[in-house]
This record gives C-alpha cells, structure tokens and sequence, in this order.
C-alpha cells in the first residue's frame, strides 16, 4: 500500500455567516476557488495533473447545490477534465474528503488529487436543505428513537450534564478559545495558511476583552420547553459564547504519495498516519469523536501521549471538555491556535481548516504526530492522525 502525503493545506480567513460579514458577498463556488487557486499557486502543481478533487459541504442546496466542488473548480479557471465530487458528513465534510483522497491514493486509483470544503453560511443557512416540516428520518427510525433527535444545541447541553460541565467550566474555555485565536493572529501563526483576499485579511470572529463577568450575562443559548420536559437534567450552560459561530469560508489540500512528489519536484509537509472514522449516540450527536480517537490511536499503534498536538471540533465547549476527560490528553496541547468558538465554524470547510492550522503548528513547534477529530451530526466522527514530514 501507498504511503500518503499532504503537499500543502490552505484555507480562507473565516468570515461572520452574516448579511454583514466579510465573506457575505463571495458566491460559495467563487469562495471555493479561492483557496483551490492559491493552493496550485502555492505548490506550483500542474492542475491538470489532478486525478480528482473532493469537496465537502453540508447544505447541498441553493447556490451551494449541483456539486460545488466542479462548479468551483472551474470557477477557478482549471481544466475541464478534472472531475470533482461533492460530498457530506456534516461538520467534518471537509476531513472526510481527506480520507477518501488518501485512500483512494493509498490504493493507486489515484495518484494527485485535491481534498477541499466551503460552506457560506451567510447566503445558505444552516436547515435550508430541510424545510419545515420535513421529516427527515422516518418512521423506522423514530420507532427507533422515540423521543426524536434534538437540535444540535440540545446534545451538546446533554453532553455538558452527563460529564458534569459548570457554566463557569465552559465560560473559562471559550474565553482561552478566543485568547489562543488573538495570540496566534499577532504572532502570524496563520500567515501560512491563509489565502490573501481582499474582502478579508484575518479570521473575523475573534473577540478579544471578554471576561467571566460578561460571559456570565449570557443568556443560555438553547432553551427548549419540550426538551426540558424530556431532559430534566440538562442545566442549560451552554450560550452563544461558549458555541461555535456560524461562518463562511474555504480549505484546500494537495495530496500524492511521496514517490510522486519526489518525482515532480513537491515537498510534503505533512504524512497521513491514520484516517478512521467512528459512530455513536444520534441523540448525543456530539460524542462519536471519543470512539474515533481511541479507534485511530489503536490503528496506529500509538498512546494518547504520543500526540504532540490535537485540532478538536469546538462546536460547543462541551465537547472537547468531555472528550478530555475521556481520553486524558493534555489540554495544553488541543487547539493552541484557538478553535471554532473564536475562528467560527464553516461547517464544510472546517475540516480542512483545521488540518491546515495542524499541519502548521506542528512545523512551528517540531510535534511528529497530531491528531484531529470531529463531532458530526448523526452521531458520526473523522479521526486523523498526522505525521510530520522531516
């Protein structure tokens, strides 16, 4: 089997998923393009050598449907004969698109091949592929689980209950999610991953100045009267504050094996180790991350202290402090840039974007192995495990 190589990662800066934000007037294939464009400038890759381009995005509609992934490219100016698919697991679209480059790689079907994501949130929200009233599981499912899935927000409540979350746990992480975004923006963390756009030089959600007296004048975020009839043991702890922001944005990664890489001249930065993915509780939703990293961690062959950084979904606070304490890793080395709750969240694109934030502070601070995982609705998770390229 073929090993598998990360050429370069780039992303956008993310955008507020507002009519105000940033990003708002970038159609999504154009937001696309943006990164798949800076990516072949970067690498000085001939595009038409690319077997296939895989993108992730979660709300297939609108002006994000009909496979953006091809609109994209095009958009960008590329080939016409380089395919693309579009494809969804939620919020870790972006990271399942690296998996199937990477074993379609691994498995010689191809031999180059781009892994990206967008979502704009902003133009398409969040639930417009599911008008009111739709029922999107059916009966079978409902007999199942008869109590209904609850929204998102609900979950992550009956996370921050089950693993015993204070409000002012969460507070105290959302505000350190922001501070670690600051930082690494003034110390130019990100310089190298980010795509130059004109409409936006920095990733626009990050808030500095909060403190535990302002957070803790957020109302919570998800009240529901029927969930808390069902869920008498949720707290409601989780506000606006301590979730992650609704975005837009891109990300783009080169992938080949290293044998093509020598042979064309590119450098590989980053090797994919290990790439699993895992389920768990569809009520939950947010858990199935805990499974994927004890799965990847055991594919591998590796401890949990054997991670030199991890890059955990911050859908809400909950769930990368529930995943700690579930697997011990040291919180000192997940998310040193920050996470979704400062840089948001662009639920197609977050996968990659995540990687290219990995794959950079793994250079900046000489780490072999990085791990990153994604909570993902259905009760799904992508797990990744990166090895650093001497």
């Amino acid at each position: 089997m073929r090993d598998v190589v990360i050429v370069d990662a780039v992303r956008t800066p993310v955008g507020r998923g507002k009519a105000s934000g940033a990003l708002a007037g970038v159609h999504p294939a154009d937001l696309l393009s943006r990164s798949l464009v800076a990516l072949v400038e970067r690498t000085g890759v001939d595009p038409g050598a690319v077997d296939d381009v895989v993108a992730g995005c979660v709300t297939q509609v609108g002006e994000q449907a009909v496979n953006i992934g091809r609109t994209a490219w095009l958009a960008a100016g590329f080939p016409e004969s380089v395919p693309a698919v579009t494809v969804d697991r939620q919020c870790g679209s972006s990271q399942q698109s690296v998996h199937f480059a990477a074993h379609a790689i691994m498995a010689g079907g191809y031999d180059i091949a781009v892994a990206c994501g967008v979502e704009s949130m902003s133009r398409v929200p969040m639930g417009s592929d599911t008008p009111e009233g739709t029922d999107v599981y059916g009966p079978a499912f409902a007999g199942r689980y008869p109590q209904g899935v609850p929204h998102q927000g609900v979950g992550a409540e009956l996370i921050a209950a089950k693993w015993g979350l204070s409000r002012e746990r969460l507070d105290e992480f959302a505000l350190a999610s922001h501070a670690k975004a600051a930082e690494a923006t003034r110390q130019g963390f990100f310089a190298d991953e980010l795509v130059n756009m004109p409409e936006l030089s920095v990733d626009e959600g990050i808030r500095e100045g909060g403190s535990p007296e302002s957070m803790a004048r957020l109302r919570p975020a998800f009240y529901d009267e029927r969930a808390a009839e069902l869920y008498p043991e949720i707290d409601w702890v989780l506000t606006a504050g301590s979730s992650s922001q609704i975005s837009d944005g891109s990300s783009a990664l080169l992938m080949t094996t290293s044998e093509v890489a020598g042979r064309l001249g590119l450098r590989p930065r980053a090797r994919v180790h290990t790439a699993v993915v895992a389920g768990d509780d569809p009520v939950l939703r947010l858990t199935a991350l805990i499974p994927a990293t004890h799965k990847a961690l055991a594919k591998a062959g590796l401890s949990i202290d054997d991670i030199g950084l991890f890059e955990i979904s911050e859908a809400f606070a909950s769930v990368p402090l529930a995943w700690q304490a579930e697997t011990g890793a040291d919180l000192g080395r997940v998310n040193v840039h920050g996470g979704a709750i400062a840089l948001g969240h662009p639920v197609g694109a977050s996968g990659g974007r995540l990687m290219a934030t990995l794959i950079n502070a793994m250079e900046q601070r000489g780490v072999r192995f990085g791990l990153q995982a994604m909570c993902e609705g259905g009760g799904v998770s992508n797990a990744t495990i990166l090895e650093l390229v001497d």
